[in-house]
């Protein structure tokens, strides 16, 4: 009979008897009815496959229900008081007990079932009905079990039961020493497990107590909330805290002691979770002491179901997450928690044995993987013969493969790092090391050699340590540090390090140091492989040629040519060769090996090949310098990080200087930088750039560009400027060809960072001097005074003395200040000053004064039959205005006469005329007339005197000055001042 037949016929069996039965008299077939007591009649019928229990109620109740581990909470619409007596004294099968409230006008009802109960609940003839009855076995499952009936085992001994009186078990929780310590004290000792998933941490017991959270801890930074649970087999609290909380567990006796954050707790146990070797379908088991139940655990975060195994202390768990194909086992302080990915995944308990499998098998790793493992381990790569030496052994992987030997490795140094013990073996480390050193793994092998003496510090003075140290960072081209491996004393005899030694000389170009290391440790040379051979030998080569020793190089590249290596190494040994024969005079034949070479696919050696193979085509006529710029400017952008960069660079300029690129060419040389200092291309470079500038602006390679051109030019690439006199050569020299083009801001910018940032002393004075000059000529006497003002020093030669201060009297000449202006001249007799005198009293309107000094600065020109200059004629047009205006007829007869034959040739015939006749002309009087045209003619003449003063002034050239430094030789004082 099926289960839902049986269930039909018991139903209609029962209530069939129910209403035949008297009133309060036992049913025949064991079903029972009360009395009502107002308005709900409970009544009770026991059927061989089930129980069932009615409510019924006089005008009716709807009835709402819930599920909470064993028990039924069946919540009215209605209040009332039934009697249910008999379900808490002498309930039927399959319950245990019944509860009743009132909770807010309503009548709750709670059902507790028997462990293997199952209840449903319905309505019928306007009555609410629970059917209880033994939870049904899966059919697959109870085939299975029909088939294989395990034999017998005996059960386990009953163990006391930890839930105490009353079923409630309260949290007490303080906070001490940075942690919050939550305390469970059962009646007995209880099973637990304690897992973190996601952002919560599970606490589960295994007794259905109430575990009573009242008294947790508000407010601290450890968690954010915490809720209890409780199932028909277990009592758990979920607690969200953040990932990076600890979690410690600790049991005495029947006391669980849960600590959240740091503290001094001892780490648990670790479960060891492995494969079963027994054959069958693949399993995992874990031994896991004191394991008591295993729990099916819903988690509402995730929707799913876990399966939680506990057990009593002392505290046992895995430390790490763990994935499997289908399942995940759970980081925990105590027990385990298994999350399953299948639907069928079982989880048993066997005594302390808990087993993990599903109907099919699991998806393990299969057997030979590990016994791979266990074999590779015991081949550890074995200690070379010298320090500096490779053993072709060291990267043998075997028949699994490369990444079988390397995780059996590197699983056996891990394990041995891990031990805190100082004196613990390095064997495994050095192993693992050996054998990415032997797979040219250089980045690896250094960081596993480093970890290493992290934690044996004495591993510094170990030879072996320091060798292969020292050629992984060979491979990874880290010549400085592996130079420092090398030179340790503990390899300083040792041939096979001397060797090593050689070949990081090479890469640095310090090629004598390369030699005399080859020569030291050619003993061992034989020892090496074929191309570490053919690459040590060829270093020697490229060291032979540097210091012109032809023979020698021949004899290294017949010797790295006589084991059979790669083609690419052969390539680059012919380079070599190549670059021998070009020395030779064999030009052809080089050309030939480099369009060979230049054809490899490494770009590290066809793009040498490609620069030295157009530098011969260039000589010899086959391509235009305009084709081999394009060559390089190509290539340079190709091949990066070594002297071949350096040398397209280098090339690429001089060609481009050669065609009067002059912008392109500080571009190209200045696009390598600082790079790869330590190369002796590198210094090369940095001089031709610094050649380039000076062949510029200082050897007068520029002169052919337009200034504002030269400017600019001179402006991008100013850092060039060199320290000293010929850097200020330089700035001299672009400033007169400003000056003589009237670009005075520009070449008073450029004076004025001369004075402000490269000179100081005399120098500084003489430069600042010109720049006061330059303001003047640009009408800027304000300007002019600063320059002064801010160049002023107790120690300067007479004649820069006397310089500056006609300059500082004009300049205050130019801002109206003429009686200071006189004042700082008033002992000067030299021409200069008896000409400033005269503009002076000119602009003071001292007409009788100004006539004849005038007169005196242009002495007997009038003697002298040739053209007047535009200084002279702007003076003697003063001269005449000013015996105009004071009235002097007969003084400016006297000019009139003497001058009268250089009127035709002047620049003013008529203001020369009108100021010397004195007859007016025009709307303008004669006196006004000449007086504008005198002011323009005499500037236009100074300024002109000026420019001639800049082009035959010689530069600064104090070696002392050009450092930003007072003279060693001059008193405190002074210096200060």
């Amino acid at each position: 009979m099926s289960l839902r037949r049986a269930l039909r016929t018991g139903v209609a069996a029962a209530c069939i008897a129910g209403l035949a039965a008297p009133t309060g008299a036992a049913a025949p077939g064991g079903s029972e009815r009360f009395a009502p007591r107002g308005p709900l009649d409970v009544r009770i019928a026991q059927a061989p496959e089930f129980s069932r229990v009615e409510f019924h109620w006089s005008g009716g109740a709807r009835a709402v229900t819930r599920r909470d581990g064993r028990k039924l909470i069946l919540t009215f619409s209605r209040d009332a008081d039934p009697d249910i007596a008999r379900l808490r004294t002498s309930p039927p099968r399959w319950l245990e007990g019944a509860e009743k409230r009132h909770v807010s006008g309503r009548l709750e009802l709670t059902l507790l079932l028997a462990e293997n109960a199952e209840a449903k609940v319905g309505s019928a003839d306007g009555a609410t009905y629970v059917n209880v009855f033994e939870r049904p076995a899966a059919p697959a499952e109870a085939a299975k079990v029909a088939e294989a009936a395990p034999p017998p085992v005996e059960p386990e001994p009953p163990r006391p039961n930890p839930v105490p009186r009353g079923g409630v078990v309260p949290m007490q929780a303080k906070v001490a020493n940075g942690q919050v310590l939550l305390t469970f004290e059962w009646a007995n000792p209880a099973g637990a497990a304690v897992f973190r998933r996601g952002g919560s941490i599970w606490v589960v017991f295994d007794a259905p107590a109430r575990l009573d959270v009242s008294k947790a801890p508000l407010g601290v930074p450890q968690y954010s909330g915490m809720e209890a649970v409780r199932g028909s087999d277990y009592a758990a609290v979920r607690i969200d805290a953040a990932r990076g909380v600890p979690v410690a567990a600790t049991a005495e006796g029947a006391v669980w002691t849960i600590a959240l954050g740091n503290g001094g707790q001892a780490a648990p146990s670790v479960v060891r979770v492995s494969r079963d070797a027994v054959e069958g379908p693949p399993i995992l088991k874990a031994a896991v002491a004191g394991a008591t139940r295993v729990i099916r655990l819903p988690d509402p975060a995730a929707g799913d179901e876990l399966k939680v195994v506990t057990a009593l202390g002392p505290a046992k768990g895995v430390p790490l997450r763990r994935d499997f194909v289908q399942l995940a086992l759970l980081p925990s302080v105590q027990g385990l928690a298994v999350e399953s990915y299948v639907d069928d995944l079982q989880v048993t308990r066997e005594g302390d044995l808990v087993s993990i499998a599903n109907g099919r098998g699991l998806t393990l790793s299969p057997d030979w993987a590990v016994k791979a493992r266990q074999a590779e381990s015991l081949g550890a790569p074995r200690r070379a013969a010298m320090p500096g030496l490779i053993d072709p052994t060291w990267s043998q992987t075997g028949e699994h493969g490369f990444l079988a030997r390397y995780n059996a490795l590197f699983t056996a140094a891990t394990e041995e790092a891990a031990s805190q013990d100082k004196g613990a073996p390095v064997a495994a480390q050095l192993a693992l090391a050996r054998f990415l050193v032997g797979s040219e793994l250089s980045f690896e092998a250094i960081g596993v050699l480093n970890a290493a003496m992290r934690r044996h510090p004495e591993l510094a003075d170990n030879a072996e340590f320091r060798g292969l140290r020292g050629i992984a960072r060979v491979m990874a081209r880290r010549y400085k540090e592996a130079e420092a491996d090398f030179s340790a004393p503990v390899l300083a005899e040792d041939p096979s390090a001397s060797m090593w030694r050689s070949y990081v000389a090479a890469q640095q170009a310090h090629w004598p140091e390369a030699r005399a290391q080859f020569a030291k440790g050619i003993e061992a040379f034989s020892q090496f492989s074929p191309v570490w051979k053919a690459r040590f030998a060829r270093g020697d080569a490229q060291a032979a040629l540097a210091m012109g020793d032809l023979p020698g190089a021949e004899a290294r590249i017949k010797l790295a040519l006589a084991d059979k290596t790669d083609s690419l190494e052969e390539l680059a040994t012919r380079l070599v060769q190549a670059r021998l024969f070009e020395m030779q005079g064999d030009r052809e034949r080089a050309l030939r090996v480099y369009q060979a070479v230049s054809r490899a696919p490494l770009e590290s050696l066809s793009a040498p090949a490609i620069l030295r193979a157009t530098q011969i085509q260039l000589d010899t006529g086959r391509v235009t310098p305009v084709q081999a710029a394009q060559t390089f400017d190509g290539l340079r952008y190709r091949w990066r990080g070594d002297a071949t960069e350096l040398e397209t660079i280098r090339a690429l300029g001089q060609l481009y200087l050669g065609q009067g690129r002059y912008r392109e060419a500080l571009e190209a040389l200045r696009s390598a930088g600082m790079r790869l200092p330590d190369l002796p291309e590198a210094v090369q470079l940095q001089n031709d750039l610094a050649g380039a500038f000076r062949s510029l602006f200082l050897d007068g390679l520029a002169d052919g560009l337009e200034p504002i051109q030269a400017l600019a030019l001179f402006y991008d690439f100013k850092e060039l400027t060199p320290i000293g006199a010929d850097g200020d050569m330089m700035v001299r020299k672009l400033v007169r060809r400003l000056v003589d083009v009237d670009l005075l801001t520009q070449a008073a910018d450029l004076l004025k960072y001369q004075a402000d940032n490269r000179l100081d002393g005399v120098a500084r004075a003489q430069v600042a001097t010109d720049l006061a000059l330059i303001y003047l000529m640009d009408r800027k006497p304000e300007q002019a005074l600063r320059a002064i003002n801010a160049s002023r020093t107790t120690i300067l030669p007479s004649a820069l003395n006397a310089e500056r201060r006609l300059i500082e009297a004009r300049a205050w000449t130019g801002v109206g200040r003429y009686d200071g202006a006189l004042e700082i001249i008033e002992r000067d007799t030299s021409r200069e000053a008896q000409e400033l005198r005269a503009e002076i009293t000119w602009k003071q309107k001292n007409w009788a004064a100004a006539g004849p000094l005038f007169e005196k600065s242009l002495g007997d020109r009038w003697r002298r039959p040739e053209a007047l200059s535009s200084e002279e004629e702007g003076r003697l047009l003063r001269a005449g205005v000013a015996y105009s205006l004071a009235g002097d007829e007969a003084s400016l007869a006297r000019l009139e006469s003497q001058y009268r034959g250089f009127y035709d040739q002047a620049h003013n015939p008529e203001a020369l005329r009108v100021a010397l006749t004195g007859v007016p002309s025009g709307r303008l009087s004669a006196a006004d007339f000449g007086r504008v045209a005198a002011d323009n003619e005499v500037f236009a003449g100074w300024v002109a005197r000026m420019k001639d003063r800049f082009r035959t002034r010689p530069s600064p050239s104090t070696p002392a000055a050009t450092a930003k430094q007072a003279p060693t030789n001059v008193p405190r004082g002074q210096a200060a001042a």
